[in-house]
């Protein structure tokens, strides 16, 4: 492995607009990469020591003895998927401008820059369909083989993306520079594996009943990816309204969610409201025309899309596309 000075990799968070649980079962996802970013900086060693600095805690020890930290388990995972190839140890000096409290995709993000810089170390391209692929396999070895990986794509390609996972697409969309979003944090979340085993347990004896709306939720997130193209965000609202009582009726509202949708849609400038990620906790996703409205107990981000996936420090990368 050749030598190389320290470099910064950084990756933004994520939110999904729509496709929840449906993406898993061949439907599309319409994910949106934010303008909150995950920063790494990589120092390489003459020695087989790894050493990592972050909010979540420090970390130290050999390239051919790792340990698992659950506080690090993104990191330590993509770690190990490189290990056999790595000739020396590094530094990482790990940054968030966003908590992982809120579901923005931390996990993701990390997972896209460590795919990165891991990829920079033995000096191989970057390459998006392939660096997909691969930290999605973290991720994997992570949660016990679930998650789409939607979030990760967002993470590696920046922008709004169409994403589906069976073929394997990861399609830019031109949202409406008028788009304005807002999350606001349930104050709880249930971890994502843990919400999709609760799904499959409650729907073992309606698989059936389960597909067919699984297949209501990709007709209308295809509806919504036509909206978002033709500008119409009005429709996309619409759309978003639609979607969430399809998250109800599988099962993932509960009456906090439920009472702040509800709460949120009475406000004349939400155009749609529904549950940001696999739901039973975490957030709620307006979209609006003005400043988003408060709610009572419960904090509100307003975010904005970036265009720009992985930056290596600090400039963006042209990824092929295998």
């Amino acid at each position: 492995m050749h030598k190389r000075s320290a470099f910064k990799v950084s990756a933004p968070g994520s939110t999904m607009l729509m496709g929840e649980h449906a993406v898993l079962f061949g439907q599309p996802a319409l994910v949106c990469a934010l303008d909150v970013r995950i920063h790494i900086s990589v120092t390489p060693r003459d020695d087989r020591s790894v050493t990592i600095k972050s909010a979540l805690g420090d970390y130290q020890s050999s390239l051919d003895n790792l340990y698992d930290d659950p506080a690090l388990s993104f990191v330590i995972e993509a770690i190990k998927a490189y290990q056999d190839r790595l000739d020396t140890g590094f530094e990482l000096i790990i940054d968030s401008e966003f908590s992982s409290t809120i579901g923005l995709g931390s996990s993701a993000a990390i997972t896209a820059a460590m795919v990165t810089l891991l990829n920079q170390l033995l000096n191989i391209n970057p390459d998006l369909n392939r660096d997909f692929r691969q930290g999605l396999a973290i991720i994997h070895a992570v949660q016990q083989g679930r998650g789409s990986g939607a979030d990760l794509a967002a993470s590696l390609a920046g922008g709004v993306v169409c994403f589906t996972q069976q073929p394997l697409q990861i399609k830019p969309i031109s949202p409406p520079e008028s788009l304005v979003l807002a999350l606001y944090y349930s104050g709880y979340k249930m971890k994502t594996p843990d919400v999709l085993a609760h799904v499959e347990q409650q729907w073992q004896a309606r698989s059936m009943l389960q597909q067919s709306l699984y297949q209501l939720m990709g007709d209308t997130c295809r509806a919504a990816i036509v909206a978002l193209e033709n500008q119409d965000l009005a429709e996309f609202g619409q759309l978003m309204n639609v979607y969430q009582g399809l998250m109800d009726a599988l099962g993932v509202c509960d009456a906090t969610l439920a009472n702040m949708i509800y709460s949120l849609r009475q406000d004349q400038s939400v155009q749609g409201a529904k549950i940001s990620g696999s739901g039973l906790g975490d957030c709620v996703l307006t979209l609006g025309t003005q400043s988003p409205p408060s709610l009572p107990n419960h904090s509100c981000l307003s975010i904005r899309t970036s265009q720009q996936g992985i930056l290596i420090d600090g400039k963006a990368i042209q990824a092929s596309e295998s």
